[in-house]
C-alpha cells in the first residue's frame, strides 16, 4: 500500500531510487539514481528552496504573512 501525505512538503526529497542497470554493467559497483524530477516543483532545487524558507522562519526573518518573490529565469522561481 502506498502512503499517503498529509502535505507537499513532505514529499520534497522523497524521490524514487532507480537501479542503473545498463548503464552500470560490468561494472563492479551497482549504479542507482536517484529520481530528483519527481519532487513537487519537478526540480533538484525543491530541496534547496525548502531549505530556505524553513532556515529563514527559524531565525525570525519570515512568517505565514510574509510575500517571497523571486524574480528568476531559473526553475527555482515559483
Amino acid at each position: 500500500m502506498r502512503k499517503i501525505y498529509d502535505n507537499v512538503i513532505e514529499l520534497v526529497g522523497n524521490t524514487p531510487l532507480v537501479r542503473l542497470k545498463k548503464i552500470g554493467e560490468g561494472l563492479e559497483a551497482e549504479l542507482i539514481a536517484k529520481l530528483e524530477s519527481r519532487n513537487p516543483g519537478g526540480s533538484v532545487k525543491d530541496r534547496t528552496c525548502l531549505s530556505m524558507i524553513e532556515e529563514a522562519e527559524k531565525a525570525g526573518l519570515i512568517n505565514k504573512d510574509t510575500v517571497i518573490v523571486e524574480p528568476t529565469s531559473g526553475n527555482t522561481g515559483i
